[in-house]
């Protein structure tokens, strides 16, 4: 469950904290970008639109609901990148292992 990872406080940064949605949208948009999903061979659509990821991800996060975005890239690796909410609606008893300031 991606909520645990805010027990992994060893593997925080400030640089991917974040106290508003967008920034971590832009994040996440920045990630995608950099790793776009490999399309399919006989042309149908292996992913949804960024458009509409990004939507989702701006009415989740602010909820509190963790957004994880899963891809193969053009080379056929697999990506896989989240952002975890702190706090977080599926474990609200689990402290934020980098509080905002």
């Amino acid at each position: 469950m991606t909520g645990h990872w805010l027990l992994r406080q060893n593997q925080t940064a400030v640089e991917r904290t974040w106290t508003r949605a967008v920034g971590a949208v832009t994040w996440l948009q920045s990630t995608y970008e950099a790793n776009p999903p490999a399309d399919r061979d006989d042309g149908g659509r292996a992913h949804i639109p960024l458009e509409q990821k990004i939507a989702y991800a701006m009415d989740a996060l602010p909820r509190g609901v963790d957004v994880c975005w899963v891809h193969y890239t053009k080379s056929q690796s697999l990506i896989s990148f989240s952002v975890v909410c702190c706090l977080n609606h599926h474990h609200p008893g689990l402290p934020c292992p980098l509080p905002p300031a």
